[in-house]
């Protein structure tokens, strides 16, 4: 039995392109996300699967929602660390 491969270089390692997009959603809203990351998944009748279905065929969008994700992930962190809080 193979055992997984670990990437610890990749900060995405291990997390899924769903867990991503809905992270996003609870934490800025679709309009956030739209005003954010300008793609029509986000603004005509936004969905986690409709999202999910354009980022997994246009690169350069994902690519923009993963640097969003991993931008407000280390932030959070950041800020949690300098004992800030975040305004919503």
């Amino acid at each position: 039995m193979e055992t997984p491969q670990t990437q610890p270089n990749n900060p995405l390692h291990g997390v899924t392109l769903e867990t991503i997009v809905t992270f996003l959603v609870e934490r800025y809203g679709w309009v956030e996300l739209n005003r954010r990351i300008e793609i029509n998944c986000f603004y005509s009748h936004p969905s986690v699967k409709s999202s999910l279905k354009f980022l997994r065929h246009h690169d350069w969008a994902r690519t923009q929602v993963e640097n969003l994700y991993l931008e407000t992930v280390w932030r959070d962190g950041a800020e949690s660390r300098d004992g800030a809080t975040t305004p919503e």
